[in-house]
């Protein structure tokens, strides 16, 4: 009976750091700037600084930039492959940390709701990565 014990012992400890060890091995906190014009590096320190003052960044963001000479940059802001936000920055724009630190604002709130809505999301069926 004894030994019974010291094995149950063993495998919930294993399992545990199993489970502890799923969750480190994903670093989070990264905002990837994958922004080409000087418009689109403007709004993403802008962006990140507003980020990084206003949440605890446990979560990864990727921000992208398409830029045309002539109309100016499309932003968008990724969560987990998908956009959570997008905006079209003209050429000449002035009030360009306004803007960033707007987006920043609506991306953390786009986070939290999605956050919310896989805790909330029913998986008695499928796990999650199978929906």
């Amino acid at each position: 009976m004894n030994r019974w014990l010291r094995v149950a012992v063993l495998s919930l400890a294993l399992i545990g750091a199993q489970a502890r060890g799923g969750e480190e091995d994903e670093m989070m906190g990264f905002i990837v700037d994958a922004t080409i014009s000087h418009i689109g590096h403007d709004f993403y320190y802008s962006f990140a600084e507003r980020l990084r003052a206003t949440s605890r960044l446990d979560f990864n963001l990727v921000v992208r930039e398409k830029p045309d000479p002539r109309w100016g940059s499309l932003v968008s802001v990724e969560y987990q492959q998908r956009v959570v936000y997008r905006r079209f920055l003209p050429p000449n724009t002035v009030e360009l940390k306004d803007a960033a630190y707007e987006a920043a604002d609506l991306v953390k709130a786009q986070v939290i709701q999605r956050k919310l809505e896989s805790l909330l999301q029913d998986t008695t069926d499928l796990e999650r990565d199978e929906l």
